[in-house]
């Protein structure tokens, strides 16, 4: 299939710059990838600038109310196991007024693959702060900065025991697409947080990664059974250490070539490991101006945590076929024949 097939009629609004337009062509690109048909494929959305993506998408499509997005696909998966379903959805419609959704979805595992794009603002409301904005930025709703701290999306996302996780950027697009793909072949609540630039209200609020001179340094790709290496020439490694008087290890990075260097296994039932490397240097987004202050533990991108658990929906529906099959009643007249009658 070919990405065009995905694309609608309707002309893309996001703002010229915004990296929303690449996630929109990354996703068309997988779903070409993946195959389903078009009438096959449905994309729900809540409310926000992530969240018009349905209108640009030659799919079914339902742009619902400010975070509820999870409950609507929650029900058409349930509803139509058959179907695939994914969600678009923001920093302040998922983890805000959408939060409960959130965490419940990925608890109860349905099959859903969510991309949650995090530009760290609130974006279509005009620049307030919003769950994942770094204590201390100044905004409409903060003019003397926020004192709140901020959301880690991936600790919310393993704390609810999620069993995938992936992280991107929104000027990587092949990781981008290679995340999407994964997510779809994962059978279970796929989270893909996307790093996406608001070049309106928050310009450059992922610039310590996402600038192409230093992004090798900063960041390591993560591969499922391939080493953990990252650098420009690749010449750096991670390693799980423990120092002298130290009770737990920790990552560290280490030579390529040193023996410790991890091979990165996204299937590993216990988080501990998925959880150490998704928060890597998430230190420097909590704080306004952390970014400043240089990190030697890179950022995780890519496919961090792919593990294989039964899903909600076909849970459910395998629990009605039970009951179904061991049920005498089989039509609503014969349900009827069950009840107290009487006549007048």
């Amino acid at each position: 299939m070919e990405a065009s097939q995905f694309k609608s009629d309707q002309y893309v609004r996001f703002c010229p710059g915004c990296g929303d337009h690449a996630i929109c062509m990354a996703l068309q690109k997988a779903m070409a990838q993946i195959g389903v048909p078009t009438h096959e494929t449905v994309v729900i959305s809540g409310i926000g600038c992530s969240s018009r993506m349905p209108h640009y998408l030659n799919t079914y499509g339902f742009n619902t109310i400010h975070g509820r997005g999870a409950a609507i696909a929650t029900g058409v998966k349930t509803a139509h196991p058959e179907l695939t379903v994914w969600q678009m959805t923001g920093d302040g419609d998922c983890l805000a007024i959408g939060g409960n959704h959130f965490i419940h979805s990925l608890r109860r595992n349905v099959d859903l693959n969510i991309c949650l794009f995090n530009n760290r603002i609130y974006g279509l409301t005009k620049g307030q702060y919003s769950p994942t904005s770094p204590r201390g930025f100044v905004s409409k709703s903060s003019p003397f900065g926020t004192v709140e701290r901020p959301f880690v999306p991936a600790e919310l996302v393993m704390g609810a025991r999620g069993t995938f996780f992936a992280r991107t950027l929104d000027v990587d697009m092949p990781t981008t697409v290679d995340c999407m793909v994964q997510a779809q072949q994962h059978k279970g609540a796929s989270v893909i947080e996307c790093l996406v630039n608001c070049v309106i209200f928050n310009n450059g609020t992922h610039d310590w990664i996402a600038n192409r001179d230093t992004r090798a340094e900063r960041t390591i790709i993560l591969r499922h059974g391939e080493k953990m290496l990252f650098g420009k020439d690749l010449d750096k490694g991670l390693a799980l250490v423990t120092d002298e008087g130290a009770l737990l290890p920790h990552l560290a990075v280490v030579p390529a070539d040193d023996p410790r260097v991890l091979t990165h296994n996204a299937t590993l039932a216990d988080p501990t490991l998925h959880r150490m490397l998704a928060l890597m240097g998430q230190d420097q987004y909590m704080e306004v101006g952390g970014a400043e202050t240089e990190s030697e533990l890179p950022i995780a991108l890519g496919v961090i945590r792919n593990v294989a658990e039964e899903t909600y929906d076909h849970a459910v529906n395998q629990q009605i076929a039970d009951v179904q099959a061991k049920s005498k009643i089989h039509t609503f007249d014969e349900l009827l024949g069950t009840l107290e009658q009487w006549e007048a």
